[in-house]
């Protein structure tokens, strides 16, 4: 089967056929009021519900902390899934399948079905899980985990198994070509093949949908590796995926933190004590995509890592990874164990209570940096104030521009005592963007902005303002722009409500403000929608043509007209009398 980009066609048929009432009330039970539903928003805590969902609009707002759109960004925000995936949701709830453009002729690759591959890898967890459970060989595998102290409820959440010692236990099972291609069989130089994971416990990887798409595999005697992973797929990039998210995310969708820990067995056996937020990198050290990727589920990210020489390496790498990714609000923390423990001894030790303190008073990004750099230099003296400038900027100028950014530069400043190190650097203010001229400038009251925020919520209305056979060239007054544009797009793509509009505006410079337009309550009764457009319309001409005369005044009077201008502005001042 060939895929490619899912059409546009596809996803405007969807969201029309698509109740988004139906779609929301499935995950969060809505209560009719009015012509609308409201509910508790399930994106931030709340006692009173503000999160609205209009059947008419096919679209939800929450009052209270803003997130609106259609039911592909619902998806997205509620099931933490990119827009693909969000699609795809989104047509298995139809009940429909997937429609995409082939890539034949584009110079795109050619990409193949993989589904079957998801299918074949839970497949091979189950069978791994039964194994645990019913090979007489797997004893040694349970007496471990009892001794780590995991119980068999834990053990079946995370879908813990045994691979057995036999060499083609797989093979013998399910189809050689998919197994070689999910890395589960490994092909011999002169011929042949064996399972790669032979004799060890078995730790599904599933990404944040639920499909598994690798494995980690613990051995239970002194051979090498301890730690094998499934090898790079068509599934599987380690550099993409975090062990035991899909877990967290199915006991928290929101975590107040996310505790990124070394290894597989730290977050099973955390997860015995109730810390069920913890995650861990696969085998690689955590990388700007592993950060951007949690901080999409929590705004705080302890790293906890060991107290040791190479554990103090690696929390130093962990840091270097997300300097890039600290916008303002985003906390991250560096929790160093004390020797010789590991999270697991140290919550049995210590308790969850005095774990989960640590974690609270754990070093900040900024603390832990500024000791890091200054642990071996002299600030006494101008040289080893001058090693810590140095050594911080190429640090500090990967951060965001931002009000943490700010401080980090202040807090050089001070700590150097230089109180201007590079203005072009630390005294970038956050300047608000410049509106541009357009729908930057309208007030909230204006005709402009109530026309187009009734011609956003009511598409339809363009053919009533093709009617009007408006002379664009002649309009002049704040928005302009951008009324034509959506204009535009309705008149080409047709679509059947604000929800597939905005699906159109995804990822355009105006598509905040276009969804704040969705949002405004207008106030109109739905039998006076049409004359209150027609009467914003007549308002904005009438506007319009009073911003034309007074320009063409104003250089009459500074620089003079030529014989064009001379015949509008008379043309104007006729019509307007």
């Amino acid at each position: 089967m060939m895929s490619g980009r899912i059409s546009s066609s596809f996803i405007n048929d969807l969201l029309a056929r698509v109740d988004i009432v139906d779609l929301i009330d499935s995950r969060v039970p809505l209560k009719k009021t009015g012509s609308n539903y409201v509910a508790r928003c399930p994106f931030h805590t709340e006692k009173t519900p503000s999160f609205s969902v209009s059947a008419k609009k096919q679209f939800f707002h929450c009052f209270g902390c803003g997130a609106s759109g259609n039911a592909i960004t619902f998806l997205m925000d509620y099931n933490h899934l990119d827009f693909v995936e969000a699609v795809e949701d989104l047509a298995a709830f139809a009940g429909i399948e997937v429609q995409r453009e082939s890539d034949v002729g584009t110079g795109l690759p050619e990409k193949k079905d993989i589904s079957h591959l998801y299918n074949l890898m839970g497949s091979v967890a189950a069978f791994y899980a039964e194994q645990l459970k019913q090979n007489p060989e797997a004893k040694k595998a349970v007496d471990y985990l009892k001794v780590r102290g995991v119980s068999g409820e834990i053990a079946k959440s995370f879908m813990l198994g045994y691979a057995p010692k036999d060499w083609n236990s797989l093979s013998d099972r399910y189809d050689a070509k998919d197994l070689l291609e999910t890395g589960l069989l490994v092909a011999r130089d002169g011929g042949g093949t064996h399972d790669r994971f032979r004799g060890r416990i078995m730790f599904p990887i599933r990404n944040k949908r639920g499909h598994v798409v690798g494995f980690g595999a613990r051995v239970l005697d002194d051979s090498l590796p301890k730690y094998l992973n499934s090898p790079e797929t068509p599934l599987f990039s380690k550099s993409n995926e975090v062990y035991g998210l899909y877990e967290l995310l199915n006991a928290k969708q929101k975590p107040a933190r996310i505790l990124i820990v070394e290894g597989y067995m730290d977050v099973v056996a955390l997860a015995q004590f109730g810390i069920n937020y913890a995650v861990a990198a696969l085998g690689t050290a955590i990388s700007k995509t592993h950060v951007e990727l949690l901080f999409r589920f929590s705004q705080e990210l302890v790293f906890c890592l060991d107290g040791d020489a190479a554990g103090r390496q690696a929390a130093w790498r962990a840091m270097e990874s997300v300097f890039s990714s600290i916008k303002d609000g985003r906390v991250v923390k560096i929790m160093l164990l004390p020797q010789p423990h590991d999270p697991d001894s140290l919550v049995r030790e210590q308790g969850v209570e005095q774990f989960e303190q640590r974690m609270a008073e754990a070093a900040t990004l900024s603390d832990y940096f500024f000791g890091q750099l200054t642990a071996d230099l002299g600030l006494a003296t101008v040289e080893g104030r001058a090693q810590l400038v140095e050594k911080a900027r190429r640090y500090l100028e990967l951060l965001p521009h931002g009000v943490f950014r700010e401080m980090m530069f202040a807090k050089l400043e001070t700590m150097s005592g230089m109180a201007a190190l590079d203005v072009s650097l630390n005294k970038a203010k956050l300047n608000p963007s410049r509106p541009r001229k357009g729908m930057g400038q309208v007030r909230r009251t204006s005709p402009s902005r109530v026309a187009l925020a009734l011609l956003v919520q009511n598409p339809e209305l363009a053919d009533l303002l093709e009617q009007e056979e408006l002379d664009w060239s002649d309009l002049d007054f704040p928005g302009c722009e951008m009324f034509r544009e959506i204009m535009s797009i309705i008149l080409r793509q047709n679509p059947s409500n604000v929800s597939v509009l905005l699906e159109q505006l995804r990822g355009h410079q105006d598509e905040r403000l276009v969804t704040k337009l969705a949002t405004m309550e207008l106030l109109v009764p739905d039998d006076g929608i049409k004359a209150e457009f027609l009467g914003a319309v007549k308002a904005i001409v009438s506007g319009s043509r009073t911003i034309r005369i007074e320009k063409l005044i104003d250089k009459e009077q500074s620089e003079g007209l030529d014989a064009s201008e001379r015949a509008l502005l008379k043309k104007l001042l006729s019509s307007s009398n």
